[in-house]
Formats: C-alpha cells, structure tokens, sequence
C-alpha cells in the first residue's frame, strides 16, 4: 500500500485542526474566500522575463488572462492554460505558480485565462470563454510573438476537462493544436469508480465535494453526456498529442488512466506519469512533490513544442 506524502500529511491535518468547513457546505462565493485562504504562495516566485494582463475580447464577455514569457524570444511556442477549481472556484491567482513554473521549465509562453466560474455563469459557459481564449491566441499569434503552429492547452482538474474539451473542439473546426497537457483531468459525471471508492473521503477533494461541483456548473443532468463537458464520450481519433497526469489518492485516479488509455487506443500520441503517494490538487502547492510534476510537465511541454 503507498504511503501518503508527509508534506501532504501536515496539510491535510492543518487543514482539519483549522476547522475549515467542507466547501460544498458553503456557496460559491463562500468557497471561494475559503480556498483563497487555503492558498499558499512561494516566498520567492519563480522569476519570468514578462508578465502582462491581457484582455481578450469575446462574445459572452471580454475574458481576462495573464500572459507569462520566461524570454524575449519571438515566434515562441506556446501554452493557454485553463485552471481548476470545479468550474467553480480559482483564477489568475491561483493559477500564478503553475504558469510561472510551466513556462520556466518548459521556456514556452504560457498564456493564463481566467474563466467564467458556476453558479453564476453555468455550462457551457467555461468551455466556450476556454475555447474563445484558444482561438483569440491562435488569431492574434504575431502581436503576442507567439507560433500560432505551436500551440498547446493544458489545465488541472476541471481545467484539465476544459483543456481536452477544447482540443476536441479545435479538431472539430479544423484548428491544429500542437499538445495537450491534462493533469488529473476530469472526463465524465460517474462517482462509482474504484478510486472514488478508495479516495473519496479523506483527502480534500471528496466525492460530495465533486458532485456539489458538478451540481453548480451542470444544475441539471440533461447535459453531462455532452463532449464539451464529458470528453470520454467523443470521437478521440486525430487529436492532438497528450501528456496525462494521475495522482494515486485522487478521487479522479481512474478517470486520468481511463482518458488516457481511450486516446491511445484512438491513435493519439500518450505519455503519461503517475504520482502514487499524493493527493488531487498537489500540482499547484507549494510542496516538492507539486514542484517536481510541475518540472517534469515543463520538460514534455518543451520537448513536444519547444525550441529545438
């Protein structure tokens, strides 16, 4: 049996000695100021060349983002990254130490949006800002010095769900994305899986906690087959290459093994590496665990699309 992380350990106990309340016994705005005060930053941010807000136009409503360049580098490849948090709570904050550490490790541009969040704004909403974030970038290659022939979408967790909905909606509109990096992603509405059975309690994210955020983004279930949101269910054939990250007490363990395997048995390039003694959600601390899976994702984004 793998032994959890002690750094995990101490988090998780800080965690329940606090008494901080379940986030899915609370609204959305109230997990919200519950999770920023969970978050911890590094002392010493990881320096980057250039960090400039932008604001991309859209539809729906103009879509924030923040654009990491770890050089001066022209025709750069690039990365549009989609945080997690359900669909419910994270933003550009919170996705500051992946993006910085991404774009270090890998020296690719990456590209931060901050998505429309549920209950306020529900399916398909995060999908379609992900989606309109993607193309913007692509579009608008030259003024960001980016190569719009090398660009890839990556997220966590919710993120991860909406980075591999957009790389099969790209595909559909004859978009050629470069990569596609998931970490622990979700693929589909489903609670009964051996992993949500072993790791459904106990390690932060819990399976009440994932159908609450299901339930704010999705309010009913008409929609969850929906390959805009259950990317399991779509026609995996011709997309592009995929990195799949898994944690071993990650309620979502079996849906990053399960994605993983179907894109390869559709023909599409797969790396994968899994992280048997951590929880869902290490990616972005402050822990060495996170740092090393954040080094190790830097280096398949910089040998998929880098400079060579």
């Amino acid at each position: 049996m793998n032994q959890l992380d002690p750094e995990i350990v101490d988090i998780l106990n800080a965690i329940e000695q606090a008494g901080i309340p379940p986030l899915q016994t609370l609204t959305a705005p109230q997990a919200r100021e519950v999770f920023l005060s969970l978050r911890t930053a590094p002392q010493s941010p990881t320096p980057i060349h250039q960090v400039t807000d932008l604001l991309i136009p859209s539809a729906n409503a103009d879509i924030a983002a923040r654009m990491y360049q770890p050089t001066d580098k022209t025709n750069a490849p690039a990365l549009v990254w989609f945080h997690g948090g359900g669909w419910v709570i994270g933003d550009l904050d919170s996705a500051d130490l992946p993006s910085r550490e991404l774009a270090h490790h890998s020296t690719c541009t990456v590209i931060s949006v901050d998505y429309r969040l549920a209950p306020e704004a529900v399916f398909p909403a995060s999908f379609d800002d992900c989606l309109a974030a993607t193309e913007w970038v692509i579009n608008n290659a030259e003024a960001l010095n980016i190569d719009p022939s090398r660009v890839a979408v990556g997220g966590d967790s919710a993120g991860g769900n909406l980075a591999a909905c957009v790389a099969i909606a790209a595909r559909d509109r004859g978009i050629e994305l470069a990569h596609q990096l998931l970490i622990y992603p979700v693929v589909e509405a489903v609670f009964d899986t051996p992993s949500y059975q072993q790791n459904g309690e106990g390690y932060f994210l819990t399976t009440v906690m994932m159908q609450w955020f299901w339930d704010q983004y999705m309010p009913t279930d008409a929609d969850r087959n929906d390959i805009r949101v259950a990317p399991i269910n779509a026609d995996l054939k011709g997309l592009p290459p995929a990195w799949v990250l898994t944690a071993g007490f990650d309620p979502l363990r079996d849906e990053g093994i399960t994605y993983a395997k179907a894109l390869q048995d559709a023909g599409v390039e797969v790396s994968t590496l899994h992280v048997s003694d951590t929880i869902h959600g290490f990616f972005g601390m402050d822990v060495k665990g996170g740092a090393k899976a954040r080094q190790a994702a830097g280096h398949v984004l910089a040998a998929a699309i880098g400079d060579r």
